[in-house]
């Protein structure tokens, strides 16, 4: 039986979590369905470009994504901090990039005497804000509102009704460094890993491939999670490596995919901060999903989340050792 949600996702535990939504038809989210002859393509811009404007709304940052043909992955880092921190008035702007307000708060917000408001009034419209500013660092809704418009806009080409997505999405709490960082390569490979794409640079809809094009100009995609700079203060959140070295293990990662000999590369030295050996990394970045359950770690700190929720044994307890 499915997890509570509630029991899959804990701040307290990690703010970094593995998403995964699948098509619940045969037709294709994206691509061409060899049993129509439909091709779905332009579908993909739709995920990714609504992917991104939720990343700008919501206080939930994107590090890592894949639009593949019949399912979406994305690796996300929730800063209930920042969403905590927002002032009323920064939430109520931040929430109408995706939603209508309720015309009370719209009123409240956009009409230059607010005297006029009583105290009831005001009571609901703090109470409103206080319902928004939850979900924009609740990832069910985040990933509602990344679903529930893809499935609109596919219904209504189709033209047919019904479900279009799983009923759940499925998530994988990521526990520390080294489970983020199989888990990032593992989501942008994953095109290569299905052999639509040659590279990472030719994996469209990726965020490797939205990295790489913004690194050859010299900055990283302000729509996702920096990575760590030299300066420790340039970013208020960043991911724990330097995008030099996750590009480093990036490459040699793929190589590994393309080819059944060992590459002549040498491994890269974050590569030996992450893993025991190249075998144990090649199987977690290549069967991630199939390797761990709901949650993701090194042995000590899955032992620890074991504990913490009284649960007898979780899956691949023991694939990242310290």
């Amino acid at each position: 039986m499915p997890q509570p949600r509630k029991h899959q996702i804990c701040l307290a535990d990690t703010p970094y979590y593995h998403c995964v939504s699948r098509c619940v038809r045969r037709a294709f989210l994206c691509g061409e369905d060899k049993y129509s002859g439909k091709n779905y393509e332009h579908r993909r811009q739709w995920v990714e470009d609504r992917l991104l404007l939720l990343a700008s709304a919501f206080c939930i940052d994107v590090c890592a994504y894949a639009v593949m043909s019949n399912h979406v992955h994305v690796v996300l880092h929730v800063f209930k901090d920042q969403a905590l921190t927002l002032s009323d008035f920064e939430v109520f702007e931040r929430w109408q990039k995706i939603h209508r307000p309720t015309e009370l708060v719209q009123q409240f917000y956009t009409l230059e005497n607010s005297d006029n408001f009583s105290d009831l009034q005001l009571e609901t419209i703090a109470n409103t804000i206080s319902i928004y500013r939850k979900r924009l660092y609740d990832i069910s809704w985040f990933m509602r509102e990344l679903n529930e418009p893809i499935a609109r806009q596919a219904n209504q080409e189709d033209d047919c009704k019904g479900h279009f997505w799983e009923g759940r999405f499925k998530s994988q709490a990521l526990l520390d460094e080294k489970a983020l960082a199989a888990c990032m390569v593992y989501v942008d490979l994953n095109p290569m890993r299905a052999k639509v794409a040659s590279s990472p640079e030719t994996s469209d809809y990726t965020s490797i491939k939205r990295r790489m094009s913004a690194f050859r100009h010299g900055y990283q995609p302000p729509s996702l999670m920096p990575f760590k700079y030299r300066s420790s203060k340039h970013q208020e959140i960043e991911l724990p490596y330097s995008l030099k070295d996750y590009l480093k293990l990036i490459h040699f990662s793929a190589q590994r995919f393309v080819s059944l000999n060992k590459s002549k590369t040498a491994p890269p030295s974050i590569l030996k901060t992450l893993v025991t050996n190249e075998q144990s990394w090649l199987e977690l970045t290549y069967n991630f999903e199939d390797v761990f359950g709901v949650v993701a770690g090194e042995s000590v700190t899955m032992e620890c989340f074991r504990r913490n929720t009284g649960r007898t044994k979780l899956k691949g307890a023991k694939a990242i050792t310290p």
